[in-house]
């Protein structure tokens, strides 16, 4: 056999084991591994079944995904599944670890699926902009009915094998550390039957519901409209279910391959290729070695239980790390206690946790009034008030309480952390964690290094990271660091806008077909106008708004208005006070203004923004710059970030567009050197 692929008869089962470091991709390596074994077993006669089952930590993760886009070698995964789909015995798919992507349809290609409780399966290829192209639009729906076909393939969401075995994506749950003996026996069981193995591709009882409801597509597309705004992939998805329960088999596969093309060449796959690659850059830092030693993290204090504090400490809760969390009242720490188990039994609900799970998590929690408690954890996290004043007294009594060696970590989101960790004797175990709320639930991490800060520190803070399930992205001090300091123009602009003529309702639906959750004002609203502008000095237009009640959602309007259901409607309201404040500025109305000009103006300042950024070497990398920006504000993964869209747009255009700008409005839209370096020279900020 092949270096990847061993062969054994067992009982007259035959067992195919695939070890493939790391994670059993599918390459050309294993795919004429498995094309070799399938036909050894299928020609031995003292062959009953067949076992597929992998080595290492994982069944097959997925496609070698350094092959799309690129001419695959033969054999394809097609031509794998060809010989399982015209073999003369069934073949039984072992899954432990994950089965994800090509990786589950290859298990759907064969005869039955058993999986350890803890293994995970699952049709990821919306989140890189595809489909499954290799049948899994066709023969999953031939196992759990189109409906359940559709949420599972749109939303690319990983099952665990209990769920699983419920919604018939597998057959039957073997024991941890069991697998290989109990799809012995599970095999053993078919063969001692003698019923002939029925090929997922025949399978037909399951597409009667929808073959009786065909406005189930048409629908399904209606109620998802707005999670799939400006996502071409999940209407290709739909399309290829609806060929699963209309067409025959072989030809639901061609209109399956049909759709993947254009989705595959488009610019919304490159960019969601770009930041699936990005997102695992990030805790590459060039002068750190990945083999650094980092620091031992058993316990952790967080200081604050509010929304911000308690969501921190969940974090770690759920990675079984306990966790001290400290406030300065009771009142205060009896309400976050009780918003941190509300939020787990919600979860619960959903049937996302045990009620043993639940309590398991909040018997990791320590709640106290006293300062001191933190003195043994190897980790704090302050999550108070955003005041360097404020911040400053927390660390210079935290200096005096946490063990030497203690990580001190602030939440700031702002503010200068080199002046934070000044007022300590220990500023080079001083770093930023910054999170976004809400942080239980956020996955971008912040991790900010100070001028001092000790490599050591840098390395277990991004490591830490991962441990609580967030993705970590280095940053150097500067105000607001990478995420909060990008999208600052988009907000400065917005306002500007408004004032110059182009209402909320219009700026903001510019940046939800662009394909944003929100526009900025929309966000205002949600955040609370009273919180945005409470340090102002001088007049704003959200301390108008403020002094007219108007807080945002929490107080029935902000820039728009709310019903008891927060059901949104524009304000004559908020109009008014617009007017007032423009006329208080002296600004002329310039009435509306087309979908590109503003997508611009607001826009090509963030790009701008991103270049300074990266010249001033704040952030590592461009990529890091995308992925702060879609994981921290909701930036459309389908344009592949600020940087990733500035290269597709055309970086001369948008250099031309801000000079424009410049002459209209001042040297704050000046092109930054990096920008229009890379600009004259033809260059780019990502790979082509």
């Amino acid at each position: 056999m092949t270096s990847v692929a061993t062969l054994a008869v067992e009982d007259g089962i035959g067992i195919l084991t695939i070890d493939y470091p790391p994670v059993n991709a599918l390459g050309v390596a294993v795919r004429r591994g498995l094309d070799e074994g399938f036909r050894t077993f299928d020609a031995d006669p003292a062959v009953k079944a067949i076992i597929l089952i992998c080595a290492g930590r994982t069944f097959f993760a997925g496609a070698d995904i350094a092959e799309l886009g690129k001419p695959i070698a033969k054999p394809d995964l097609g031509a794998v599944f060809d010989i399982l789909d015209h073999g003369s015995k069934p073949v039984i798919a072992a899954i432990h670890g994950t089965a994800l992507g090509g990786g589950y349809e290859l298990a759907l290609a064969c005869h039955h699926r058993i999986a350890v409780p803890s293994s995970k399966v699952g049709l990821p290829e919306v989140k890189l902009g595809l489909l499954p192209g290799a049948g899994g639009t066709q023969r999953l729906p031939r196992i759990v009915g189109a409906a359940v076909a559709l949420d599972l393939i749109s939303s690319g969401r990983p099952v665990s094998a209990p769920e699983a075995l419920g919604l018939g994506m597998i057959d039957a749950l073997a024991a941890e550390g069991s697998l290989r003996k109990d799809a012995i026996a599970f095999a053993r069981g078919l063969v001692d039957a003698a019923r002939p193995s029925q090929r997922v591709r025949d399978r037909d009882d399951k597409l009667v519901p929808a073959r009786e409801n065909p406005g189930l597509f048409d629908a399904f597309l209606a109620r998802n409209g707005r999670a799939f705004r400006g996502l071409k992939a999940p209407a290709s998805i739909v399309e290829a279910v609806r060929a699963a329960v209309t067409l025959p088999f072989d030809e639901g596969m061609k209109r399956e391959a049909e759709l993947l093309g254009p989705l595959m060449a488009s610019t919304e796959s490159q960019a969601q290729r770009y930041a699936f690659f990005a997102e695992r850059e990030t805790g590459k830092i060039p002068d750190i070695p990945s083999a650094n030693p980092t620091l031992p993290i058993a316990r952790v204090g967080v200081i604050g239980a509010g929304t911000m504090g308690g969501g921190i400490a969940m974090n770690f809760l759920n990675a079984g790390l306990p966790v001290t969390i400290v406030e300065t009242a009771q009142d205060a720490l009896d309400r976050g206690m009780a918003t941190i188990r509300r939020n787990y039994e919600a979860t619960a609900r959903k049937g996302r946790l045990t009620a043993s799970e639940v309590e398991e998590r909040m018997a990791l929690l320590s709640p106290t009034l006293d300062m001191a408690a933190l003195g043994e954890a190897d980790l704090v996290i302050e999550a108070v008030y955003e005041s360097m004043e404020v911040k400053r007294a927390v660390f210079a009594r935290l200096d005096a309480i946490a063990r030497p060696g203690a990580i001190l970590a602030s939440n700031t989101s702002f503010l200068d952390l080199d002046a934070i960790a000044a007022v300590t004797a220990r500023p080079d175990r001083v770093i930023g964690m910054h999170f976004f709320s809400p942080a239980n639930v956020m996955r971008l991490l912040e991790v900010v290094r100070g001028a001092k800060t000790d490599p050591a520190v840098v390395a277990t803070a991004m490591k830490l990271a991962r441990t609580i399930g967030k993705v970590p992205v280095l940053a150097r001090v500067c105000h607001g660091f990478i995420a909060n300091r990008l999208m600052t123009p988009r907000g400065e602009q917005a306002e500007a806008l408004l004032l110059e003529g182009p209402t909320a309702e219009a700026i903001d639906r510019v940046m939800t077909d662009y394909g944003f959750p929100m526009g900025p004002f929309q966000l205002d609203d949600l955040v609370g106008l009273d919180v945005l502008g409470r340090d102002a000095t001088e007049r704003t237009l959200r301390g108008d708004l403020v002094a007219l009640g108007r807080l945002g959602q929490k107080g029935g309007g902000g820039f728009y208005d709310y019903d008891a259901q927060r059901n949104v409607t524009p304000s004559p309201v908020a109009a008014a006070a617009v007017a007032d404040f423009r006329r208080f500025k002296g600004i002329a109305d310039d009435g509306a203004q087309g979908a590109d000009a503003i997508l611009a103006r607001l826009l090509y300042p963030v790009v701008n923004e991103a270049a300074k950024i990266l010249e001033e070497g704040i952030a590592l990398r461009a990529s890091d710059i995308d992925i702060a920006a879609i994981l921290g504000y909701g930036w459309p993964v389908q344009t592949g970030g600020p940087m990733f869209w500035a290269d597709t747009v055309g970086l001369p255009a948008i250099v031309a567009k801000l000079r424009d700008y410049e002459a209209a409005y001042g040297e704050a839209f000046r092109p930054a050197a990096l920008l229009a370096r890379l600009a004259a020279e033809g260059g780019r900020f990502t790979p082509a």
